[in-house]
């Protein structure tokens, strides 16, 4: 790269040195108050940000503000990119030559946490993939919220990891080198995972050698066995991402996470495919929330219940007795108007407290920032008071379990209100941000400075007098310090005890030892203020961060309450009623409703439907009717409905008796794939072998039009063999809508096999 400047300045020669240790990054060199970057970095990320590039001694550069820098981040990392982000590691006005400099993070998608870079509604995950012969160990890590969830998967890999992948839809994957040879892995992340960046990474980063000081720093005693003796490889797996986190935030500070091992059998499987066809999170057209299931049923009040509701949403309960306790929850706040409005009112003063206190820990917490984790803090005494007079009325298991795992963070709280000013600056080095009366030799220091400006006026005034100067001025800059300037016509008029300093176009600045002094004093008092007040502040965050195991577990119950509201609040709105969760294999729904058809047509009737099946003699309904008779809103709210009972939510209908599915699958339409060639015959070919291969009989199944991407004959037969083959072979519940009116003899010679 140097080749465009023989002879680069000492400057230069370092930011090559620090380019080099970071090729494939974008490097972000602070240089005063910008971030520059120079020679092909400048080049091409000046066309990517549109930016103006200019050149100095024939090096081409670009820059971007200090204090808007992470906006300008968020699009490169949206790009794709990786950026190094190189700071002055010393005070420029204390340096003796060349400022020191060097990477301080390395800012990936999977590794954000500032909250201008984030999108409150959702996690950001960042995925670890260790893949032996017959088993892969599965990592999915937030690390804005602290949040890790690990997976051991065997048989069918490249399903299990499509499936996990789809769940979590992480914005970043790591993996080793066998992860490669997973059969469609590849195509299903370039296709549905577009945004994501991928990384194969050394099989020593890996390593199980060596982990104590990682356990020190990142798994607190009751997390260390989260990961049972057999699950060897999402160890490997964890402790990559460990690694990586390190390397990329460049510290080795104590970061306690919250690690979660999932044994396979805890959620229902709600593939890709399916939350786009039921619309869950957003739409298939605009990939709007609204008009989406969740648009519907969100009443939460705080950014974390925002992301656990989407999580609930996406990994639906099959354990009854887990659902049984959440519609417990929800019965309770439901009941209860008054308690719900207090509940509500009192968690919108309850800021991010998953990610404020992670932006503690990294030391990257703003004054503001502290301000809110304290403010929110001190609402939860009166969140507590509310869900004990709740647990008390119903006895309800669940609320009783996460109050006792709130905690009041009365001394947080305290610590952080009463040292953190209400006006606190964005930034700490603006200073005035820790609150007057909090430290007593700040506030001398601050005294001292601001007597001083009382000084200098009483200063101007006597001279102005003494000399018979009626316009001195005493003024101030940063190369001169404090002086007196005085105009052309009145240098005449200039005492011998002035000393000349600057000369100007108009007049004459002048400085007296008595003017020296108070500068020394002021400025001296302002530096010592500023450092005081930093000083101040790291020791308020370094108290904050020795309870990030207690924040977090608070964070987390307190958003699992909001949800909760939230399902009773929207039920109570949308006249929902409590479905019943049974043993058996059947789905029966009395006057079902699509709640999201029936909230944005509003100003209409909504016609509800009945719904019966079972794994007897119910158990492939085939469905007919004209176009625009309802077949497909019929089944998508089947399923919808069977969704939210198995989230703990109440449901659309006038009755609904549940039994737990395992898998949702949904084939309702396709069009053609062309980026990987397929058409859309053959998505949907692909899409009906999918379930055809990973149903079970526990799982419900909705069909929608199979074989229309083909001739009226091959469609027909297509239809009929897969509608025999459900029925017979697999006996799952089954919606089967069709435009094939031959089919409806189906009905006679297969049990199980009803027409609607």
């Amino acid at each position: 790269m140097a080749e465009k400047n023989d002879k680069p300045t000492p400057m230069l020669e370092q930011y090559l040195k620090v380019r080099e240790q970071y090729k494939g990054h974008v490097l972000f060199y602070r240089l005063g108050d910008f971030y520059e970057m120079f020679y092909d970095d400048a080049e091409n990320i000046s066309k990517e940000l549109e930016l103006t590039l200019t050149s100095r001694a024939g090096v081409p550069m670009c820059g971007v503000p200090y204090h808007s820098a992470e906006m300008y981040i968020k699009r490169l990392i949206d790009k794709g990119y990786k950026v190094a982000v190189c700071e002055q590691l010393e005070d420029p006005s204390a340096a003796k030559g060349l400022v020191e400099r060097g990477v301080i993070r390395i800012v990936t998608p999977g590794t954000l946490y500032e909250d201008s870079m984030l999108d409150e509604n959702r996690n950001n995950f960042i995925a670890c993939f260790f893949c032996g012969d017959k088993s892969c160990g599965m990592v999915f890590a937030d690390i804005s919220t602290g949040e890790y969830h690990a997976l051991q998967k065997e048989g069918a890999l490249s399903q299990a990891v499509i499936s996990e992948l789809s769940r979590y839809t992480p914005s970043e994957v790591l993996f080793n080198d066998r992860f490669v040879d997973l059969s469609g892995v590849n195509d299903f992340m370039r296709t549905s995972l577009g945004g994501a960046t991928y990384e194969l990474i050394d099989n020593e980063k890996f390593s199980l050698d060596g982990t104590e000081e990682l356990d020190a720093q990142f798994l607190p005693g009751t997390e260390k066995n989260a990961l049972p003796d057999e699950a060897q490889l999402a160890k490997r797996a964890l402790y990559a991402v460990f690694r990586y986190v390190n390397e990329t935030q460049k510290n080795n500070i104590k970061n306690p996470v919250r690690l979660v091992f999932h044994k396979g059998d805890d959620f229902a499987d709600i593939g890709l495919v399916t939350r786009r066809n039921l619309e869950l999170t957003e739409t298939m057209r605009g990939k709007d929330k609204k008009g989406s299931l969740i648009w519907v049923i969100d009443r939460t009040k705080t950014a974390m219940g925002k992301r656990k509701l989407r999580r609930f949403i996406e990994q639906p309960l099959l354990d009854p007795s887990a659902i049984l306790e959440r519609l417990d929850a929800v019965e309770c706040f439901y009941g209860d108007y008054v308690l719900i409005e207090e509940l509500r009112d009192c968690l919108a003063g309850i800021y991010d407290l998953e990610r404020l206190i992670t932006r503690v820990v990294y030391r990257a917490a703003s004054p503001r920032d502290v301000k809110a984790l304290g403010a929110a803090c001190g609402q939860l005494p009166a969140l507590k008071e509310l869900l004990s007079s709740a647990a008390e009325k119903g006895g309800r298991k669940l609320i009783e379990r996460l109050n006792s795992l709130i905690d009041p963070l009365g001394e947080v709280s305290a610590l952080a209100m009463n040292a953190i000013d209400e006006n606190a600056p964005a930034l700490v080095k603006d200073g005035g941000y820790i609150k007057d009366g909090f430290n007593r030799e700040l506030d001398r220091l601050r005294a001292t400075a601001k007597g001083g400006s009382d000084i200098l006026k009483s200063i101007e005034e006597r001279e102005r007098e003494k000399t018979g100067i009626k316009n001195l001025r005493v003024g101030y800059n940063r190369v001169f310090g404090y002086y007196i300037e005085v105009s052309k016509g009145n240098i005449p008029l200039v005492p011998e005890t002035y000393i000349r300093k600057q000369t100007l176009t108009n007049g004459e600045r002048y400085i007296t030892e008595e003017l020296k002094n108070i500068e020394n004093e002021i400025l001296g008092a302002k530096d010592k203020a500023l450092a005081l007040e930093a000083e101040i502040f790291s020791e308020v965050r370094a108290f904050i961060a020795e309870r990030t195991e207690t924040i977090q577990r608070t964070a987390d119950a307190v958003a699992y309450i909001d949800v909760l509201q939230s399902f009773a609040f929207a039920s109570r709105e949308n006249n929902f009623v409590r479905p019943d969760i049974s043993l058996e294999n059947v789905i029966d729904i009395k006057d079902g409703r699509h709640p999201v058809i029936e909230k944005m047509r509003s100003d209409t009737v909504f016609t509800p439907n009945d719904a019966y099946l079972d794994g007897k003699d119910s158990r492939l309904l085939i469905i007919t009717g004209p176009n625009m008779a309802g077949k497909s809103t019929f089944m998508r709210q089947v399923a919808i409905i069977t969704l939210l009972a198995q989230t703990g939510c109440f449901v659309p209908a006038r009755s609904a008796r549940i039994g737990v599915v395992d898998k949702i699958f949904t084939r309702v339409g396709a069009s053609d794939d062309l980026a990987s060639g397929q058409s859309t015959f053959m998505v949907e070919m692909n899409e009906v072998a999918d379930i055809l291969k990973n149903a079970t009989r526990n799982s419900l199944v909705i069909l929608d039009e199979i074989g229309r991407g083909t001739s009226t004959f091959d469609g027909m037969s297509i239809a009929k063999a897969a509608a025999e083959y459900i029925n017979s072979k697999i006996g799952c519940k089954t919606l089967f809508a069709t435009h094939y009116h031959e089919l409806t003899a189906l009905e006679k010679d297969n049990r199980g096999i009803r027409n609607y």
